[in-house]
């Protein structure tokens, strides 16, 4: 006896019903963007060792990854 493929055969619309991350994307973006800028402006105003600057960097970094993700975000659902 053969064995059954219980696979899901697709139904041919799922470019019509598929459901796009990017808003999920741009949610979890503006999210880091905003923590990031509060983390780095907390480490700049509450310390003076050079590794709070560091840190204060890297966090502005983040923020900057975050600002061109909701850019490439904003270009794609606009698109």
């Amino acid at each position: 006896m053969p064995a059954k493929d219980h696979r899901r055969q697709p139904a041919g619309d799922e470019p019509l019903t598929a459901r796009s991350p990017l808003r999920t994307r741009a949610v979890m973006s503006g999210v880091t963007l905003v923590a990031a800028v509060v983390v780095a402006i907390l480490f700049l105003l509450l310390g003076s060792p050079p590794a709070n600057r560091v840190v204060a960097g890297i966090c502005a970094a983040f923020g900057l990854v975050a600002v061109i993700d909701l850019a490439v975000i904003g270009w794609r659902l606009h698109r």
